[in-house]
């Protein structure tokens, strides 16, 4: 009998790889689309001056709704949909790391935290240039004044849609390397490793805790994926909360062209004191608890469905 608590952990080696790469490309993207007005709304705020456009995440929905419509929600995300790449290659480097550490060390938390942090490094060296575009077309329309680079208004409303977004794209690129060259395109990589980094190597502890103390808790029939998707939004909770002063700091760096994470840091604290701080955190929660919900569903049922075939009767969930 499986012991009370003892939640079972698909390492790589257990995976069929081809159908974890496959499956786990519709499920990144499913995620993304599920969560993305959540972000923009999350960067709107945390790039405007006190609360001079918006007066929380619920204000600023139904702003953008009513000025932008729907495709206001979702200002960026053709580009944003290039991090597919990134977020396989954190699911890789987690998994591998993960192996390389158990050869050191058995603790499930040395692991889940040093595999975390190592995905995060790799997943943001290729995410942050993705960032950087994408954040500054979230800026457009109501917040383009809080931005240095506005998209060209365009003469022929006859556009295709297709044609409008990857056109505004060119023009926030074009202007992006006019002005910073290419260095322009990692700027907030310091801040962005400062806050996901963190992010990371907290978030994948907390889950297994939380789903572990979950489990002693529960009935003993109770499934196993129903504990651990409760344990995934308060583990987000709880990382974001740690961690969201350099998400601020991070998201006035990129947006507003600055070049030192101390000096915006100072100078966010001196105009808006430690509340500050906090700007976005609702947001960031309300956007983490659904993506945590999704990731952890989808991430534990992607590794059950491409569990290796002979392993597939001695797993019990």
């Amino acid at each position: 009998m499986q012991q009370k608590g003892a939640i079972q952990i698909i390492e790589w080696e257990d995976l069929d790889k081809r159908k974890f790469y496959s499956l786990g490309v519709f499920m990144t993207m499913t995620t993304r689309a599920t969560v993305y007005p959540a972000s923009l709304i999350r960067t709107r705020l945390q790039v405007q001056k006190g609360k001079a456009l918006y007066s929380g995440t619920f204000d600023a929905f139904c702003k953008i709704l009513r000025a932008e419509g729907v495709q206001g929600l979702y200002r960026g995300f053709m580009v944003n949909t290039f991090t597919l790449v990134s977020g396989q290659a954190y699911i890789t480097t987690y998994e591998l790391v993960r192996k390389y550490v158990s050869h050191y060390s058995p603790s499930n938390t040395v692991k889940s935290l040093v595999a975390g942090g190592a995905a995060s490094l790799v997943a943001q060296t290729i995410t942050v240039p993705i960032d950087v575009v994408s954040q500054q077309l979230m800026m457009q329309g109501q917040g383009e004044h809080l931005t240095r680079f506005k998209v060209k208004p365009k003469m022929v409303i006859a556009a295709s849609k297709s044609r409008l977004t990857f056109g505004q794209t060119r023009d926030i690129v074009v202007q992006i390397f006019a002005a910073d060259g290419f260095q322009g395109f990692y700027r907030g990589y310091v801040a962005s490793l400062l806050t996901y980094i963190p992010n990371s190597a907290l978030w994948w502890p907390f889950y297994h805790f939380y789903a572990e103390q979950l489990s002693l808790l529960a009935p003993s029939e109770c499934p196993h994926l129903i504990l651990q998707a409760l344990a995934g939004p308060m583990a987000a909770a709880t990382a974001s909360t740690i961690t969201n002063p350099m998400d601020v700091v991070r998201a006035r760096v990129q947006v507003e062209g600055r070049s030192s994470v101390i000096e915006t840091f100072k100078q966010l604290l001196a105009e808006e004191g430690l509340w500050g701080m906090t700007k976005g955190l609702s947001a960031r929660i309300i956007s983490s608890t659904p993506t945590s919900v999704l990731i952890v569903v989808g991430y534990e049922t992607l590794k059950r469905l491409s569990l290796r075939a002979e392993l597939i009767e001695t797993r019990h969930w």
